[in-house]
């Protein structure tokens, strides 16, 4: 990378916290932050995963790794999880704020319990770590980068995820309202809106006649490339976007075009 790049992406003595890291956009973007210099601190419920995975990405790249347990259901392991960090390498200035599920269903069969499991994590688990990070980082007096991930379903809508999209829009207005208050700490907050990417969450679904089916009717024909996520995190991480605050960027090939 030259000078030039790396003065504006680089990450050199960027401490890093990556949310939902233990597979398919967290374990990426957690390896995308490691090869631009941060030191990155992984967090989620399956310990074992996020643990095997920082020492893959230590070795892999020479940055400095931490697995801490966090589920964003409960407050207190969060803010466990930040003293932890913090502890091991100063205030994370950088927060993918990535954890979250779906579960597939037809408004009239979505219960009560499927509404609350699905606001309490891709909402509310969100708003709480974003308010940690916040709060850290206008106590350290370092400004800094929180980045949703939201979804396309969170700007449209589509069958079969109402209590999905109705999370996922709400991460998008949250992001614009954290983003509006926020700004004069040196706080940025952006949400990352991904089309079809192939991951836990949705790779048996992707996987079916139904799934292929729905793939082929995008504008790009195709499910992105976790990788192709890469880039607008890690422009929304660095210095480059010091003046951009309050986007939800889509990272779709073109499917919200469709979807407006």
């Amino acid at each position: 990378m030259s000078d030039y790049l790396n003065e504006m992406f680089g990450l050199n003595g960027k401490v890093a916290l990556v949310v939902g890291a233990s597979s398919g956009i967290g374990a990426q973007f957690a390896r995308a932050l490691a090869r631009a210099g941060a030191d990155v601190v992984l967090g989620a419920r399956r310990a074992e995963k996020i643990e095997a995975l920082a020492k893959e990405i230590a070795e892999e790249t020479g940055a400095r790794t931490l697995a801490v347990s966090m589920d964003v259901t409960k407050a207190d392991t969060i803010v466990a999880a930040f003293d932890s960090a913090e502890a091991a390498f100063g205030t994370c200035t950088i927060v993918c704020n990535n954890a979250g599920l779906a579960i597939p269903n037809w408004a009239l069969d979505d219960t009560e319990e499927d509404w609350d499991i699905t606001m309490n994590t891709n909402l509310k688990g969100m708003w709480r770590v974003a308010r940690e990070a916040a709060k850290r980082m206008m106590a350290a007096g370092t400004g800094g980068s929180i980045i949703n991930t939201a979804s396309i379903l969170g700007i449209g809508v589509g069958p079969m995820q109402t209590t999905y999209s109705i999370s996922k829009a709400g991460v998008v207005q949250m992001t614009r309202a954290l983003a509006l208050e926020w700004q004069r700490f040196g706080i940025r907050v952006n949400a990352i809106c991904p089309g079809y990417f192939k991951t836990e969450i949705n790779a048996e679904f992707l996987d079916t006649e139904h799934g292929q089916q729905m793939v082929k009717m995008t504008p790009a024909r195709r499910v992105g490339k976790l990788e192709e996520l890469e880039a607008p995190m890690l422009m929304l991480a660095s210095d480059a976007s010091s003046f951009t605050t309050g986007v939800a960027l889509p990272v779709d090939g073109a499917h919200t075009v469709r979807l407006a």
